[in-house]
């Protein structure tokens, strides 16, 4: 029965995700990682090639919809599901423990986010639990196959994003100093690593060729993002994500230590929290361990509560305490129910939570919600100006970031656009170097008209700009350019020449 009701709330995950997928419009990296599968490759400038290889998958089988977007990562979360009731039953835990763990795991917001949106985060947590799982079915059943599985799934795991390999370090680390050493001794965990290492070397070798472009990556997110990161935040965050759950994850990490043969577990945990805390890592970076912290928690609560009706009881309190906070991980209500969801917050209780962007200033929506608004308006107004186009084989759309150019090239396939040109992001990769036509009709996307459009055309025409207050792109307008004053093909040979891709800007 027990493993019924487990797979029972799987498909609950999968349907609540999907029940709620259409209440925005595609996130601005959805838009980049969808765009990936229109150019399928070993490797791309800020992540490994997996996610877009999902993409072209998904869009050789569904088209370029929100639904096709937004299937994969639903679907996603039912498979996670049912690992993480596997790992507490990997931990000794019963049925009780296990559907414990599942309802856990589905109601944390941080991962009600995490399968809402195409990115590499939730394969990458998906990755994670399924390692913690074939870990601890090598040290259960010392069978040679799940050290060859388990090399198998990290190698395609590093395809997909490379915080993988500080868990991979960590439980190494933590098995060299632990009883299970055993487990370094064998043939098979040799194996596993070389074909691990296989998996991964068509990326590794991309990477030398194309100058490591994952160090130039790192280096802009350490001095953008990762300074601001503080460490009372970053702890904060870490009951914060899972929020109710978070009753279930910090007795799971006692639990752990206490747990003798899975104490290199929680070695391997404390491992990966102390790393990123001298790195300054995000705070999400952590999630991949809450499943096996939650499944720990779960068989804790086991062993010592025996009453029937409290059994019940905890797995119903984490449901109706999650409720009300439900919105802070999934868009469960429009537009308009998110804004008044978050305004009465502020209203009621004084809080802003989320809604201070990267830049400190306050706003309508989180940011993650602010970024899933005015795409397709924005695209829509692109195509009434290449509409008035006379002659659209010489015409060019250029956008200033990655996620106009997504828009673009996702949503414009409705419309016939051509795909954009971008210097952000992977799109740098597909800038082409010259033209098959003159190019005398410059559609320019951007949040406002650079000089050297201005002085580069004769005739620049405002076709519209994004009205919706609450999107974070709101005001970035379409110019439509034409009557160039010199020729364009000599002016973007300039361009190309005079700066590298990731400072080219109009």
């Amino acid at each position: 029965a027990g493993r019924w009701v487990i797979w029972g709330l799987a498909l609950v995950n999968v349907l609540l995700h999907m029940a709620v997928y259409d209440n925005l419009e595609y996130h601005r990296d959805e838009l980049l990682y969808f765009s990936l599968g229109l150019h399928p490759a070993l490797g791309y400038a800020t992540v490994p090639p997996l996610i877009g290889w999902m993409a072209f998958v998904m869009q050789s089988l569904f088209g370029f919809t929100l639904f096709s977007v937004k299937l994969l990562p639903a679907l996603l979360s039912g498979v996670f599901t049912v690992l993480s009731a596997a790992i507490a039953r990997e931990l000794g835990g019963k049925s009780y423990a296990q559907i414990l763990t599942a309802v856990a795991v589905i109601i944390m917001p941080v991962m009600l986010r995490v399968f809402h949106l195409f990115q590499p985060v939730p394969f990458d947590l998906l990755f994670w639990t399924l390692i913690t799982w074939l870990m601890l079915r090598v040290v259960n059943t010392r069978h040679d196959k799940y050290l060859i599985l388990m090399g198998i799934v990290c190698g395609i795991a590093m395809l997909n994003k490379y915080l993988v390999a500080l868990y991979i370090f960590a439980l190494l680390t933590a098995l060299l100093f632990s009883n299970h050493r055993w487990v370094m001794k064998k043939r098979a965990f040799f194996m596993g690593i070389g074909i691990g290492v296989l998996i991964f070397l068509p990326n590794l070798l991309w990477q030398v060729a194309n100058h490591l472009p994952v160090v130039h990556h790192m280096q802009a997110l350490r001095d953008i993002q990762l300074v601001h990161v503080s460490t009372s935040g970053f702890l904060s965050d870490q009951l914060l994500m899972p929020y109710a759950a978070s009753i279930l994850i910090l007795p799971g990490y006692v639990y752990l230590w206490k747990k003798g043969p899975y104490r290199f577990l929680a070695i391997a945990v404390t491992i990966i929290l102390i790393a990123l805390l001298i790195l300054h890592g995000k705070s999400y970076y952590t999630i991949g361990v809450f499943p096996l912290l939650a499944a720990s928690g779960a068989v804790f609560y086991e062993k010592i509560i025996k009453n029937s009706w409290i059994r019940i009881a905890l797995p119903v309190f984490l449901v109706l305490i999650t409720l009300p906070v439900l919105p802070l991980g999934l868009p469960v209500y429009g537009q308009d129910g998110m804004v008044k969801y978050f305004k009465q917050l502020e209203d009621d209780y004084g809080l802003v939570i989320g809604r201070r962007f990267e830049d400190g200033t306050i706003h309508s929506l989180p940011q993650d919600y602010a970024d899933q608004l005015g795409w397709a308006e924005l695209t829509e107004i692109t195509a009434r100006a290449f509409e008035q186009i006379p002659d659209r084989q010489k015409a060019l759309i250029y956008c200033e970031n990655y996620g106009q150019a997504g828009a673009i090239a996702i949503i414009g396939r409705r419309y016939g656009l051509p795909e954009p040109v971008s210097f952000h992001g992977s799109f740098m990769y597909w800038v082409p170097s010259k033209f098959d036509h003159d190019v005398e009709y410059f559609i320019y996307i951007n949040d406002e008209l650079g000089d050297d459009v201005r002085k580069l055309f004769r005739k620049i025409e405002v076709v519209g700009s994004i009205s919706n207050v609450n999107a974070r792109e709101y005001g970035t307008t379409v110019y439509l350019c034409s009557k160039p004053r010199m020729d364009f093909f000599k002016f973007w040979q300039s361009v190309i020449s005079g700066s590298s891709p990731k400072e080219l800007m109009f």
